[in-house]
């Protein structure tokens, strides 16, 4: 029987302070041409003497490039070598600023804007900026102005203390500032994972990433990076010792259960996949156990509940601190906090710090972060088991002759000894990977994942600005899950999926996803999804002569639902499932396909001349137009395909 492929999944580009504004220059009627007249003051700005003003230049930057109408002119100007030399610049905050600033053009700008980028030679200052800001976070070797100058604040307002707390955070700032710009690059450019290999800048990540306890925002930024630098990478692999195995595995088997390491862990679980080329085959169950293991429990969580728990804290949590200010503006008489403590602060008289009552709260957005965490969790999740399931891993002989050399065996034997016997074993899509995908309840969890979102989390969150998107993320890991489940029915036998049975309702199920909903059925994404899901599970049934649940309920919907729309979704998803293969056609024929759907092309027909103006706006009936046309184009087909099989 013919498999169904899926297309294995690539990392999305990311836009760190929320979607590309393509559209907003074009919606204010600003012309590209006159994109020219900021982006070259602020260009011009880079220049300046002064830190501050360099500083403030690289932030307008920053948020120029979202606006894709500003791009050629920032390219025509040679945005990337003026900003470049910058990552390098005497001041921290002028660092910071110029790598969120390329951070967000390789981000917003694409493919074709991050292989200009190292046209323009951007990688030179930024492997450099890398090495240089990785030997002050590792050493602690924070000296603010001794050895980066000022971070352009007023250094006499503040302990001695506190300059060193404020330069390491920025420091850990721009570093995960300046991974994020490697990030987007490598993942647009061969050239830059090239450059990525030649220059050792999985060492100096790697380091990062083993600060992950300190420093969980920097760890996934570098977990990010590797993911992208590991997937298809033959030489990078070459470079990977036991000690940066030991880094991975160290961060995998993390024992902290916070949404932001949830993501580390799905993250470095994706790149330990990505090296099982360099893994032999002593350990095999092993380690696909604990990569499964981890994608499982980030599939056992509710998403759904999590965002409607998530928004109440984060409303708790707003209304208590007002209240805490509340109090404290009647105690003190104003907005200021005196400290009891009393600073020493050199070649200056004592005095009484002063701390607004904004530095007490928490950041805004915790639990937003939070539960954005998690569902990039689950999404990465749902990407990296289709990406095991991709028919174009290798087979299990060519493992076998992957794993066999005495090199290979010696450098694992070694890494073993090294990290306490527990790491990782070479993988191959086998018996062990269905066995642990059927241990870990991986195929139920991923039905799970296939329902739509939670009303009630898709309500609060479109009640709210800053949670919105989170529709959309929702979204997309329904999606997700809908080809994951097509790569499981595809790969596993019956009995791993529930038996006949379970496949059944798993039809009934996908069925009637396509009609429950009509505002998530638009998207181009999902009903693109759910069809091969569909496709898929009808191979299967049909290939095990598992009675026709998927056809039968398709043909009941399109021929007696009395919407002409929802007719009209059902006869696509009825030419999408029996449109080619073997187990369709014969599938087409059990049912009696072509009889039934003769007997109603007219009546179709006839109920779009009588009810189409008068009930469906003329977009409506556009659709309905062309299904019109498909269906007798399809009754042909269908045709054809009974002759043959009959005679």
């Amino acid at each position: 029987m013919g498999k169904s492929r899926t297309k294995r999944f690539k990392r999305p580009q990311f836009s760190p302070t929320g979607d590309c504004q393509a559209e907003a220059a074009a919606a204010n009627g600003t012309d590209p041409e006159e994109d020219d007249g900021p982006a070259a003051e602020l260009l011009e700005k880079l220049q300046h003497p002064s830190a501050e003003v360099r500083e403030c230049a690289c932030a307008g930057l920053a948020r120029l490039v979202q606006q894709r109408p500003a791009l050629p002119g920032l390219a025509r100007r040679d945005a990337v070598r003026r900003l470049g030399p910058l990552l390098l610049d005497p001041s921290l905050a002028v660092r910071e600023t110029a790598a969120g600033a390329l951070r967000n053009l390789s981000a917003c700008g694409g493919f074709e804007v991050c292989d200009d980028m190292v046209t323009k030679d951007i990688m030179t200052p930024l492997v450099a900026l890398l090495k240089e800001v990785l030997s002050c976070v590792l050493f602690h070797l924070i000296l603010g102005a001794v050895l980066f100058g000022s971070t352009g604040l007023d250094s006499n307002e503040m302990s001695p203390q506190e300059k060193k707390d404020q330069n390491r955070n920025s420091i850990e700032n721009i570093a995960n500032e300046a991974v994020n710009v490697l990030w987007n690059i490598c993942e647009c450019s061969s050239r830059a994972v090239s450059i990525f290999n030649k220059e050792g800048c999985l060492e100096i990540v790697l380091k990062y990433l083993s600060r992950f306890s300190t420093n969980v925002d920097l760890a996934i930024s570098v977990a990010y990076c590797l993911q992208t630098v590991t997937e298809d990478n033959p030489e990078l692999l070459k470079s990977f010792s036991a000690p940066a195995l030991h880094v991975l595995e160290s961060a995998m088997l993390s024992p902290v259960s916070s949404m932001e390491y949830i993501l580390l862990k799905t993250l470095v679980a994706g790149t330990i996949w990505n090296l099982k080329d360099i893994i032999p085959s002593k350990s095999q169950a092993e380690i696909i156990n604990a990569i499964l293991k981890i994608l499982s429990e980030v599939l056992e969580m509710d998403a759904g509940e999590t965002v409607i728990q998530m928004k109440e804290t984060e409303t708790q949590r707003i209304k208590t601190a007002a209240q805490t200010e509340d109090t404290l503006q009647n105690v003190n008489g104003d907005d200021l906090i005196e400290d009891d403590e009393m600073e020493e602060i050199p070649h200056r008289r004592k005095v009484r710090r002063k701390t607004f009552i904004s530095d007490l709260l928490p950041p805004t957005d915790k639990e937003l972060r939070e539960t954005i965490a998690l569902l990039t969790a689950q999404q990465t999740a749902l990407e990296i088991i289709v990406n095991m399931c991709c028919s174009e891993d290798p087979t299990d002989d060519e493992w076998e002759e992957l794993s066999s050399s005495d090199e290979s065996d010696a450098f694992m034997e070694n890494s073993l000894s090294e990290c306490g016997g527990q790491l990782l074993s070479p993988l191959c899509l086998s018996h062990e990977v269905h066995a642990a995908l059927t241990n870990y309840l991986i195929p139920k969890k991923i039905f799970e994942k296939t329902a739509f979102p939670n009303s009630i989390a898709v309500d609060v969150c479109s009640r709210n600005p800053s949670w919105k998107p989170l529709i959309r993320k929702m979204s997309t890991i329904q999606c997700r899950a809908l080809v994951c489940l097509q790569s499981l029915v595809s790969l596993l036998d019956v009995d791993h999926l529930g038996g006949p049975a379970a496949l059944q309702t798993l039809a009934q199920h996908l069925s009637q996803l396509l009609f429950s909903q009509p505002d998530f059925a638009k998207h181009v994404d999902f009903l693109e999804a759910i069809s091969s899901a569909l496709r898929a599970l009808l191979q299967t049934v049909a290939s095990k002569n598992i009675p026709q649940t998927i056809g039968c309920f398709l043909l009941e919907v399109a021929t007696k639902d009395p919407s002409l729309v929802v007719a009209g979704e059902a006869l696509d998803a009825l030419f999408d499932v029996f449109a080619d293969g073997k187990e369709a056609e014969r599938a087409s024929v059990q049912i009696k396909l072509l009889s039934a759907l003769k007997e109603f092309q007219p009546v179709f027909k006839m109920k779009i001349r009588k009810e189409g103006r008068a009930k469906y706006s003329p977009d409506q009936l556009c659709v309905l137009d062309n299904v019109k046309m498909n269906l007798r184009r399809f009754v042909a087909y269908q045709e054809t395909v009974e002759k043959r099989l009959t005679t």
